[in-house]
């Protein structure tokens, strides 16, 4: 009789017969590892699209730089100014698109300054009249300015 009844659940446990679906705890176990998961990756996720607009920024940055640089090849003098920004996106139309915050500049230096995600983070790209660059950057968010520790701090990008 115990044979008979060990090989009736054996054989319904190989044919399934037994086992109609999940069980209450298996469900939530299953439910609290993606509720794990979505908490780890969501955040990443979301701060993908404040991370493309400094890059954005800096492209624009970048590119004024080298704007710049072809003008002052043609005419022995720096764009500045308003009539400046249009002189470089004549030169680079894709600057047209950006979000200038200031050109500033004189024969032998300038500095252009680029708005970021929002309008607390900046990039900027300064020439000083010894020919070195910089790369400043304000910061306001969590975008690719290395933090020098304080909130509205200021950083480097890069060049």
């Amino acid at each position: 009789m115990f044979l008979q009844n060990l090989r009736a659940k054996v054989g319904a446990r190989l044919n399934g017969d037994g086992e109609a679906g999940f069980t209450l705890i298996e469900l939530l176990v299953v439910m609290l590892i993606l509720g794990i998961l979505a908490a780890i990756a969501l955040p990443a996720f979301f701060n993908q699209k404040e991370k493309a607009g400094d890059a954005k920024a800096k492209e624009y940055a970048h590119s004024a730089q080298v704007a710049q640089e072809t003008y002052f090849t043609d005419h022995s003098e720096y764009a500045t100014g308003a009539g400046g920004q249009e002189a470089l996106e004549e030169i680079e139309p894709t600057l047209a698109s950006a979000t200038w915050v200031t050109l500033e500049g004189n024969e032998n230096s300038y500095t252009i300054t680029m708005q970021g995600s929002n309008e607390e983070q900046t990039f900027s790209v300064v020439r000083n009249a010894d020919g070195s660059l910089e790369f400043p950057c304000e910061v306001g968010g969590k975008g690719g300015c290395t933090d020098t520790g304080e909130a509205g701090g200021e950083g480097e990008w890069g060049g």
